[in-house]
């Protein structure tokens, strides 16, 4: 193994979780969710030589990560339209105590969401900083403050 896969393979190991963490933002299908980390993969290595570290290294791998999701997302609607899934998911072990169920249903809330604001939300929710999401998401700090804000007051409006 030459040096520069030696480097792209200490950057994927750094930051799998951060690229596991976008995939189950836009699926819970764990085949979906490991073909999607693959093809996130496969587009930060054809980006690797071209990576010039303007920005900080977590703030590419999510904004690419997030490209191919998007991309993926969008290309799956139009090819699967409003088709209903025939597996159910049920969960036997499911948890009951109120702090599991209120993330539950924060989540399911969230799902409802446009998939851009989806993004925001989810990212916000990983604890990014205002600037990183501005920067991830190609839009101004300001307008990622308008975003949020605007995003929150539709989840407590929506009902689940």
């Amino acid at each position: 193994m030459d040096n520069k896969e030696q480097a792209f393979t200490q950057l994927v190991r750094k930051h799998k979780s951060t690229i596991y963490s976008v995939c189950y933002m836009f699926s819970k299908d764990t085949d979906e969710i490991d073909d999607l980390f693959q093809e996130i993969l496969i587009r930060l290595w054809k980006g690797y030589d071209s990576f010039r570290a303007e920005s900080d290294v977590r703030t590419w791998i999510y904004r690419v990560s997030l490209n191919c999701c998007l991309n993926a997302d969008k290309k799956k609607r139009r090819l699967t339209g409003n088709r209903v899934p025939l597996s159910v998911d049920i969960d036997p072990f499911e948890d009951t105590d109120d702090r599991a169920l209120q993330t539950k249903r924060l989540y399911a809330r969230i799902n409802q969401l446009g998939l851009v604001d989806r993004a925001i939300i989810l990212l916000w929710l990983e604890g990014l900083s205002y600037e990183e999401i501005g920067s991830i998401m190609g839009i101004t700090v300001k307008n990622v403050s308008f975003q949020l804000h605007r995003i929150k007051e539709e989840l407590k409006k929506s009902n689940l």
